[in-house]
């Protein structure tokens, strides 16, 4: 999860990152740069060019493994430590309270006048939305080394009772399930009081298959269908008041500088 401190074409003795603290230490950073950044545009540009500013972020939807209590207050801890990690000070000024208790003094606090620039720091928020995923509640094992991977103490998991959550699509963390974006959609109307949205990346990969033609490849059925079923469950979500403004896809160009930069 955290970086290593050299290069290792430099240095083959390099050594790993803290992921027990980094990951807390680099978001909260962000989290104030993003504020500060914010604040400037609002008093310096925002009136003149009568423009809107946010911040994106990425978020699986999170269900229970099982109808049990355990795994139902696992899901919403998952879901708090990858989007509650961030709306929460945006929207209170604080981490979730699930953060808090189950990290520590690992996480960093927020003075009061940071609370009070982090709240409400956005005309909009971005969500990319792929994929969803099973949580069961897990037990930390005393002598397990704190990361961020574990603090959750949540077990992610994507088939129940041996059916999967959704068709696996090439990457190994994506499998389909239109409905999560409505949930997370009302989830987020409901518990961060309806702030604007603009889907900013939603989308599939898929496997390459050198047997298909230029023609067949073309045809596209499935991510059409893709297309389709989320978009249906995202005008679900808008006729039960999410207050969705836009719907950008995932696509080749998105992932072009993984692989080959601009070569």
């Amino acid at each position: 999860m955290a970086p290593g401190r050299c290069s290792s074409w430099l240095n083959l003795n390099c050594t790993g990152g803290d992921s027990a603290t980094e990951p807390y230490i680099v978001t909260h950073n962000q989290l104030l740069a993003h504020a500060a950044a914010v604040d400037v545009y609002k008093k310096k540009y925002q009136e003149s060019q009568n423009g809107e500013i946010g911040i994106t972020m990425v978020a699986n939807w999170y269900l229970p493994l099982s109808d049990s209590k355990s795994d139902q207050k696992a899901a919403q801890r998952a879901i708090d430590f990858m989007y509650g990690w961030f709306m929460d000070p945006l929207t209170s000024g604080d981490y979730p309270k699930s953060m808090r208790s189950l990290v520590g003094y690992r996480l960093p606090k927020f003075s009061a006048k940071q609370a009070r620039q982090l709240i409400g720091s956005f005309d909009f928020i971005g969500l990319n939305y792929y994929s969803s995923t099973y949580a069961s509640d897990a037990l930390l094992s005393s002598n397990a080394r704190p990361s961020y991977l574990t603090d959750s103490l949540v077990t992610p998991a994507f088939e129940r009772n041996g059916k999967s959550i959704g068709i696996k699509i090439a990457s190994d963390w994506l499998y389909v399930y239109p409905r999560g974006i409505r949930d997370l959609l009302l989830y987020t109307k409901e518990k961060y009081n309806n702030p604007s949205i603009y889907i900013t990346e939603n989308g599939i990969n898929e496997y390459t298959d050198s047997t298909l033609s230029v023609e067949e490849s073309l045809m596209d059925t499935f991510r059409i269908d893709y297309h389709y079923r989320h978009l249906f469950y995202i005008r679900s979500a808008i006729r039960e008041g999410a207050n969705v403004k836009g719907y950008y896809v995932w696509s080749l160009f998105d992932n072009f500088e993984w692989s080959s930069g601009h070569s």
